[in-house]
């Protein structure tokens, strides 16, 4: 089921599978700001990605000593939400708890509610996990939101550019299995302070910035004009396009990562890990904001 938040300069439609946004229109250019999951290149759009932000080391993890199975960012993305009441018509909601399913792959008892939030041309995309267990839980959470990048050839030598709030320094390197290396790379920016998105900027997969290093990632266009501007005060921020021949690019506020390469140790000792004790809640966000409306 879908729900549709509108105001004068924005359209936005979220479905309750995976709580996903869906579609972000111009109202007055008809323009989608969203990839819109064609599976030549990504059959998503917008995942959250819960328990787990990324892969852990060979599919499989240890909690409590016992060993668990969980795929690539987890399973939220493919689950049923259901609607939330919500007085403010600004904004909806959506909700996930435990069942038998989701404690044979993560033995946590939890309830997970997202929300969306338009005011004006800022989308705030908003976290809610709240332990229901008698026991601490250990979780990754994320989004991935893909962007179209405006005016699209693959032609093009420069698609678009990125910008940060401050020097980003250096990329952790993926390495096998989806799992980081132990390796990092000088991120190297042109002479605006910029990184323009071209043929072998995703050779490296995925550009990883961590250690909270920015808080903000703005997408220009391939003539440097403002386009849309990510803002967050995740630890982690992924920037991912699968091919040159792709028409979008990926900026994903992560509370989480995936595992090193090896690591075989508990859960809760994998890096940028968050931790709630029961009965506590974690709350974040992040806010996508729309530069050219």
């Amino acid at each position: 089921m879908v729900q549709t938040l509108k105001n004068d300069l924005l359209t936005v439609v979220i479905d309750s599978l995976g709580a996903e946004l869906q579609s972000i229109i111009d109202n007055r250019t008809g323009y989608q700001y969203l990839y819109q999951g064609n599976t030549k290149f990504w059959g998503r759009r917008s995942p959250v990605l819960f328990p787990i932000v990324g892969a852990v080391w060979n599919g499989k993890y240890l909690m409590d000593g016992k060993e668990y199975h969980l795929g690539q960012h987890g399973f939220a993305r493919d689950c049923e939400f259901s609607i939330m009441d919500c007085e403010a018509e600004d904004e909806v909601w959506f909700s996930l708890e435990y069942d038998s399913n989701t404690l044979s792959a993560y033995p946590r008892k939890f309830r997970l509610e997202i929300g969306y939030n338009l005011n004006g041309e800022r989308l705030t995309v908003m976290w809610r996990v709240i332990n229901l267990d008698n026991r601490e839980m250990d979780f990754h959470i994320g989004g991935h939101p893909a962007f179209n990048y405006p005016d699209f050839k693959p032609s093009d030598e420069v698609h678009a550019y990125l910008i940060f709030d401050r020097d980003p320094e250096t990329t952790e390197l993926v390495g096998e299995k989806g799992c980081m290396s132990f390796k990092e790379q000088k991120i190297v920016l042109d002479k605006e302070g910029m990184i323009p998105i071209v043929a072998n900027t995703f050779d490296i997969d995925t550009i990883v910035v961590g250690k909270s290093r920015v808080g903000r990632v703005s997408m220009l266009d391939k003539n440097r004009n403002p386009y849309l501007s990510l803002f967050f005060k995740a630890p982690v921020v992924g920037i991912w396009s699968p091919s040159p021949e792709a028409p979008f690019v990926c900026i994903e506020p992560w509370y989480g990562r995936a595992d090193k390469v090896g690591f075989s140790n508990e859960f809760k000792e994998r890096e940028y890990t968050n931790h709630l004790k029961p009965g506590e809640i974690f709350e974040a966000s992040y806010i996508i904001t729309f530069d050219n409306l």
